[in-house]
């Protein structure tokens, strides 16, 4: 998608002061995603390319903010020999799967040159400080309410030591830790990271660090037991989930995203090409290359769809669950449809005997996770 595409250009000039580009990006992005959703209601659009718009919209908007960002910084605190930032895209951005209500997972990356200390403003600060600094504003100037209200919400929690780590990240300790430390959650989360504005070198550089990063041969079955225990703990936390839980109920959206990143990282050290941020396109890869049986890979392709389908029509119609006994009969009529089911009786059914299936071969794939 292009900045034309969206009228981001236009709306939002290079060199708008920050505080106009923060208003702005929040007018223009509900706009376009007040959009995207009409078209999601009115069945104009697909709910993969609803996905792609919600997401490419997303990250035109972030690129902005940064480059404003960097700029507010810049002359406030001056430049670093060699300075440059980028910011990685993780989860529903990553893959290109957005709703409505998604939230962004971040990660901002930074480097700069051997030996550069301080920055050379009037007000000069460390170059840690200085990318801490650029990447608290960056976060306001998506999360801070205005007379506009929220642009989205942002998770940085994905980040190398995750809250427990810097906000920003150099891209030293980016590449050491997910060739040394990384868990096998991290390195799940990784098969969607994607850099998506920033620094145009730094954004090549860190799509090798991440591909090698991928590409790493590993213990088969220890990761498959990691992912096993990972599954079963979020099953034992959450408690109890029923049909309309499509993310996290029992062969839901969490397991079919599982499977696929698992054997993104089981295989990517043989079959490279197997890597794709997007989940259904990385099933598609994982069949083509022989790794994943055909007939499991249509069930979870198959499920995946459904269940985008769903639940891009669910976030923008429901706050919270979704119970069609109580819901209107219009909205069921809505949500039947997105399911392709005569009727939300029949929607209902299809959803358990989909989740059935992805059960089943979570169970054979990964290991029976109840």
């Amino acid at each position: 998608a292009s900045e034309t595409a969206f009228g981001i250009e236009s709306v939002i000039p290079a060199g708008t002061p920050l505080e106009e580009v923060v208003d702005r990006t929040r007018v223009l992005g509900k706009e376009r995603m007040f959009r995207i959703g009409v078209r999601v209601l009115s069945d104009t659009v697909s709910a993969k390319d609803a996905g792609a718009a919600f997401s490419d919209l997303a990250a035109l908007l972030l690129a902005r903010l940064h480059a404003a960002v960097k700029t507010d910084v810049s002359a406030g605190h001056g430049g670093l020999a060699g300075g440059k930032s980028a910011v990685i895209a993780m989860g529903k951005l990553g893959g290109r799967e957005m709703t409505a209500a998604s939230d962004l997972d971040l990660i901002v990356v930074y480097d700069a040159e051997p030996g550069a200390e301080f920055s050379s403003g009037p007000r000069p600060l460390s170059v840690s400080q200085y990318y801490t600094r650029l990447t608290q504003r960056l976060i306001a100037s998506v999360t801070a309410p205005t007379a506009e209200g929220v642009l989205y919400e942002v998770d940085m929690r994905l980040r190398p030591s995750g809250s427990k780590g810097p906000v920003a990240t150099s891209l030293a300790s980016f590449e050491t830790y997910h060739r040394e430390s990384a868990w096998t959650w991290e390195k799940l989360a990784l098969t969607r990271a994607r850099a998506i504005c920033g620094d145009s070198g730094l954004c090549t550089h860190l799509s090798e660090v991440i591909r090698r990063s991928l590409c790493v041969a590993r213990d088969h079955d220890q990761s498959r037991a990691d992912v096993l225990d990972m599954r079963k703990l979020m099953l034992a936390e959450q408690g109890p989930a029923g049909v309309w839980d499509i993310k996290r109920v029992r062969g839901g959206l969490v397991e079919v995203e599982f499977i696929a990143q698992t054997l993104q990282l089981l295989h990517a050290a043989r079959h490279p090409s197997v890597l794709d941020c997007n989940t259904s396109a990385s099933l598609a890869r994982l069949m083509k290359e022989g790794v994943l049986e055909r007939t499991s890979g249509h069930i979870l392709i198959e499920a995946s769809s459904l269940y985008h389908r769903v639940t891009q029509v669910l976030r923008l119609c429901v706050i919270g669950p979704y119970a069609p006994e109580t819901s209107p009969a219009g909205l069921n009529r809505i949500v039947a449809g997105a399911a392709a089911a005569p009727d939300i009786a029949r929607a209902e059914a299809l959803l358990a005997e989909t989740q059935a299936r992805v059960s089943d071969v979570f169970d054979r794939l990964i290991g029976p996770a109840s």
